[in-house]
């Protein structure tokens, strides 16, 4: 009788375990289609998302956007700090009335690492130099001459081909200076008059003064920060420590080889960055 009890119970147990084999086989097979489908659905994902991975439009031919933080005036430039939706940028440009907290939109330009400015006795770590406002005092680019789409870029465009191979190595403003040429032109007339191997010499208590200055246009180059930078040379200075060729910058437009007398402001040991270091150049010069 026992042994009767005990292969009931047995058989009842195989009963019940291949009911909930084939239970459990039947939901894997319902289940299976559901994960195929969500699995399908979890590789499909991504391709929605394509449009956030495509490549972001070219930063030097799109504006530069967002909300002033900050803004100050030094010489003749305004730097400005931007927050844009990549984070806060640094932006220097032709000097503009410019608001914090306005909305702006500004020319993208040429971006330069820790630039020194003296006049602000600060680096930047890094800015961008520009045109301008959009809409605003936006300096228009020449259709001939020397040109850039940043202030660095026309810089370097600034570099003269007429340089020597020492000299055009070595980059920067050394490469812009024009080689002495055998002239001899007459000094100005006034009492803030100096040649041009005086201005290098006096540089230091020149510095910030509105000095004149007469001399041979021997190459110019067009809106370099909405300027138009000009090589003046007068037959004086020293070819060989460079301070026969002096550098103006104008909104004038002097022909080359033309004899003009200009006014301005003397400015000594200018440092641009990027290997733009003037011992001496006038800004904001007037042709007289």
């Amino acid at each position: 009788m026992l042994r009767y009890r005990t292969q009931i119970i047995v058989a009842a147990m195989f009963f019940l375990i291949g009911a909930t084999g084939c239970k459990s086989s039947n939901q894997s097979k319902k289940t299976a289609p559901a994960q195929e489908q969500t699995a399908a659905t979890q590789i499909q994902a991504p391709a929605a998302q394509e449009p956030a991975a495509l490549p972001q439009s070219n930063p030097s031919t799109s504006a530069i956007k967002g909300k002033v933080l900050e803004t100050m005036n030094a010489g003749t430039y305004t730097y400005l700090q931007i927050d844009t939706p990549q984070g806060p940028v640094w932006v220097a440009m032709p000097q503009t009335k410019v608001k914090k907290g306005r909305e702006v939109a500004v020319q993208h330009g040429m971006e330069m690492k820790n630039f020194k400015s003296k006049t602000l006795n600060r680096t930047f770590k890094s800015i961008i130099f520009s045109n301008g406002i959009i809409g605003q005092n936006a300096v228009a680019q020449p259709q001939t001459g020397n040109s850039g789409d940043s202030f660095a870029q026309a810089l370097q465009s600034e570099t003269a081909r007429t340089a020597g191979p020492a000299m055009a190595s070595s980059g920067g403003s050394i490469a812009a200076i024009v080689p002495s040429a055998d002239i001899k032109i007459d000094k100005a007339k006034g009492d803030n008059a100096y040649t041009i191997g005086e201005i290098f010499e006096k540089r230091t208590d020149l510095n910030n003064k509105k000095i004149m200055v007469r001399g041979k246009v021997m190459k110019v180059s067009m809106m370099i920060m909405g300027k138009n930078w000009i090589h003046l040379q007068d037959g004086t200075g020293n070819p060989l420590k460079n301070t026969h060729d002096l550098v103006v910058t104008t909104r004038a437009k002097p022909k080359k080889n033309s004899i003009i007398s200009v006014e301005g402001t003397l400015h000594a040991d200018k440092d641009f960055g990027a290997g733009y270091y003037y011992k001496a150049i006038i800004e904001d010069a007037e042709i007289k």
